[in-house]
């Protein structure tokens, strides 16, 4: 079977998302094969591009099937609907992202072709993901806050050193971070209708305080890892779309690492399932505290990685 052949075949997994991806997660337990692999890929696909209100469960039985338990965190429940129509320029563009050498684009060209993605859905997706991120546990009280107020390089560099706020300005100082992944002006973040103005803003603003507070790295690993626990959180819908990017390069290019990738996404989904919601926390209210004095005040454990967090960049060494 030819590439082309392959990739169509994936297509229609994709539009039909008619797998269990419980029984597909334990056949894979059992034995990784590539033509599973691209099944369950395509049923996050799916959940990402076109049925949102399916993503909980798909995940939750996924994690269930792979870990052999439930997740332990209230479901998520929503009203079905029909799949959005998965349009061809989407799958355009989505092939030539996979077709782009790993390793050219660096992580801050995966995370804008990556979010381009999005914008080769279907119209009425959006108000779709809305109204499904607001079923995740605390996420419309959060929103209803408001668009959140910028943080500050000037606010955190007051806070003691040891502090979550200490370290967070440490972090963006050290390694020339911006202070938000992306630029919430130049993308129109405050134009979009809530509650997706918030949930947007929020996590560029929040993404790298939560790899501290919730114990994820800045490796390569944890950057996939994080993006399952903020999936877990509320439904991301931009990590929805990288994860099944993820899988489905996996399945195509390196089946072999499908063990490695599925403890890491899972194990983080389950993580951010069963920790307490993080989006509305008055972070600038505690954050001149330890960061293990936060973690007891929000009752947050932190992440317990299955792999090394810098196996990537061994691996490359």
């Amino acid at each position: 079977m030819n590439l082309v052949e392959t990739r169509t075949i994936f297509e229609g997994l994709t539009a039909r998302a008619d797998g269990d991806p419980r029984a597909l997660a334990e056949g894979l337990r059992r034995q990784v094969t590539q033509d599973a692999l691209q099944s369950l890929a395509a049923l996050w696909m799916s959940v990402a591009i076109a049925e949102p209100e399916r993503l909980a469960e798909v995940y939750d039985r996924s994690a269930q099937g792979w870990r052999g338990e439930v997740v332990k965190a209230p479901a998520v429940k929503l009203g079905t609907a029909q799949p959005e129509p998965i349009l061809p320029a989407f799958w355009t563009a989505f092939w030539a992202l996979l077709d782009t050498p790993q390793g050219t684009l660096g992580a801050g060209g995966v995370t804008q072709r990556t979010a381009e993605l999005l914008a080769y859905v279907s119209p009425g997706l959006r108000d779709r993901v809305a109204r499904s991120s607001l079923s995740y546990p605390g996420c419309a009280t959060a929103a209803a806050q408001g668009y959140p107020a910028k943080f500050t390089m000037a606010s955190l560099a007051v806070c003691p050193k040891t502090s979550l706020g200490g370290e967070f300005h440490s972090l963006i100082v050290d390694n020339g971070f911006d202070l938000e992944v992306l630029d919430r002006d130049a993308l129109g973040l405050a134009d979009l209708p809530p509650p997706l103005d918030y949930l947007n803003a929020r996590i560029l603003q929040c993404h790298d305080l939560w790899h501290l507070a919730a114990g994820y790295r800045t490796t390569g690993l944890h950057e996939v890892a994080i993006s399952g626990f903020q999936l877990g959180q509320f439904g991301h819908q931009y990590s929805a779309m990288f994860l099944a990017m993820v899988l489905a390069r996996t399945s195509f290019d390196r089946p072999e690492a499908a063990t490695l990738l599925l403890d890491i996404i899972l194990s983080a989904w389950v993580h951010g399932r069963e920790s307490p919601p993080l989006l509305g926390v008055d972070w600038e209210a505690i954050w001149d505290q330890p960061t293990e004095a936060v973690r007891a005040e929000l009752g947050l454990k932190p992440y317990q990685s299955p792999w090394p967090a810098d196996l990537f960049e061994q691996l490359a060494a």
